[in-house]
């Protein structure tokens, strides 16, 4: 038997929840052809084979919520995915990205979500943009699989611009018809970002109308609230899954676990097709300007915004926030660099200001488009207890959250799956090896409807991780955030070697993954 690829001699994690197990695995072309004792009597052979002796083979991780869409671009974002042995992204996130939409939709997305997203390449950037032809971009071109959620944010606002209205009647059927023509080009879900604008103006009914196309694709949710009044979110959630008959994924579901957990289970005791993705880490990271401004600021008009900022209509807002700045770190700041990594409060101080001046100042002069890390109000030993319980539920796949702009971001992007690996499986034991397989790879590959992914079997994509389990662990902190994860030297993805010894092939065998 001749084959392209063997891993042998490792123990397989084949994605359905069975314990490890001892064999090889043959890869033809972009398929896994066996999985077995495929050596001695066998007569196996393969141009390449990878020694998998003391170590882990386990179906590539998908990683449910990352922020690569402009950025997956770029070889040092995927070298920081494949040394956590993910090989998807599913983008689109939070109801904001690139497609579908006009030239000044794109340019919208770009400017407003610029501290999340990053800029798109050149050959992209300046004019209209289809779902079809940005999966058409990510395709072999990355080392990565792409999966696209269709961004209702960005549907919204080219078909309304920055109207805080409902939608009338033919403004419903326009988004509608972006909607489905978005899946017919292989988009894998809707997302929402409700915190976000112009999301933040939709209801219930417009978010369930648009997604009645899905056909049991998820609807992917940032929800309208979080922590002590996730109750709110969630009660939406289950409205507009109700309303639609679609499934729900709701992301980053982050808070008191005694909170979320009842609502979660609360959802799935009424017949909600409820996930829900988390990252193992206490503090979070999104635009300085939706963690500080006021929800009648019009962020979506830049202009208006920053006439309010500068004209003083805001300086009775500012004093309510003196808890915030402590809790603030600068991740993005163009044109201010010297302030990333820096606290609200360390900044302001040698700048010679308040904290309030300095990030009125921060958000003017890069025109909203600074970025933060934000640390919850429960950090500490219950933060990190309700982080465990929440990843320890069935419905939970694992997501980063990633976001690779700026010189200081989160370290999310740099380790959330080394950590649920080093700390939460092999230190912690909140999962067994085998469910980290289901949580990190199968779960997700079913949700987002990836159905040849996601499980190491014969005739399904050949997304490959192997991994040390005594060694894998995230390196990334706060301080270092882009510091590379340890333990995962080999990554296939497609059949082909991606990662070698730790070190990236530089193939970019990466499929843009239509539904």
């Amino acid at each position: 038997m001749a084959f392209d690829v063997i891993i042998s001699g490792g123990r397989v994690l084949d994605g359905t929840g069975a314990p490890p197990y001892r064999a090889d695995v043959a890869i033809t072309g972009d398929r896994v052809a066996a999985v077995g004792r495929l050596g001695g009597a066998q007569g196996a052979s393969a141009a390449t084979v990878i020694d998998a002796t003391g170590r882990l083979v386990s179906p590539g991780f998908v990683d449910c919520h990352a922020h690569g869409d402009a950025t997956v671009f770029d070889p040092s974002v995927q070298l920081a995915a494949l040394r956590q042995g993910v090989t998807t992204f599913v983008l689109g996130q939070d109801g904001l990205s690139y497609a579908p939409g006009s030239a000044g939709t794109v340019a919208y997305a770009a400017r407003y979500f610029a501290a999340v997203n990053g800029p798109l390449p050149g050959s992209l950037a300046g004019g209209p943009l289809s779902v079809a032809r940005l999966l058409d971009a990510y395709d072999r071109a990355v080392a990565l699989n792409t999966a696209y959620l269709l961004p209702h944010g960005t549907i919204r606002y080219d078909v309304m611009g920055p109207s805080p209205d409902a939608p009338a009647p033919d403004e419903l059927r326009r988004m509608l018809t972006h909607v489905e023509r978005g899946l017919s080009e292989g988009a894998v879900g809707l997302s929402s970002g409700l915190e976000y604008l112009p999301g933040r103006y939709a209801s219930a009914e417009e978010l369930a109308a648009l997604c009645v196309p899905l056909g049991g694709l998820p609807y992917v949710t940032h929800m309208r609230a979080y922590g002590a009044r996730a109750g709110v979110g969630m009660a939406e959630v289950s409205e507009i899954a109700a309303r639609s008959g679609a499934a729900v994924h709701v992301s980053h579901l982050h808070g008191p676990a005694d909170v979320l957990l009842p609502l979660v289970e609360e959802a799935l005791a009424a017949g909600v097709d409820l996930t829900f993705d988390t990252y193992p880490y206490l503090r979070g990271s999104t635009i300085l300007a939706m963690v500080v401004l006021p929800p009648d600021v019009p962020a979506a008009e830049t202009d208006r915004a920053l006439e309010m900022l500068t004209s003083g209509e805001l300086d009775a807002w500012w004093p309510g926030l003196a808890q915030t700045w402590p809790r603030l770190t600068v991740s993005h700041a163009p044109g201010l660099e010297w302030a990333e990594g820096l606290s609200m409060v360390e900044a302001a101080e040698r700048a010679g200001v308040e904290p309030a001046e300095f990030c009125r100042r921060l958000l003017v002069e890069t025109r909203l488009e600074a970025g933060c890390v934000s640390a919850r109000p429960d950090e500490g030993p219950e933060g990190e207890e309700s982080v465990r319980r929440m990843l320890r539920h069935p419905a939970q796949t694992g997501g980063s959250d990633a976001i690779y702009v700026g010189g200081h971001p989160h370290p999310r992007g740099f380790g959330a799956f080394a950590r649920f690996l080093g700390r939460h499986v092999r230190e912690l034991g909140d999962w067994t090896w085998e469910q980290a397989a289901v949580h990190l790879a199968a779960h997700p590959a079913r949700r987002f409807g990836l159905v040849d992914r996601g499980l190491l079997r014969a005739g399904f994509a050949a997304d490959v991780v192997v991994f040390d389990p005594a060694t894998v662990a995230d390196r990334a902190t706060y301080e270092a955030p882009r510091t590379l994860a340890g333990g995962v030297d080999d990554v296939l993805v497609s059949g082909v070697p991606v990662l070698a010894g730790g070190e990236p092939t530089g193939a970019t065998p990466g499929r843009a993954l239509r539904a």
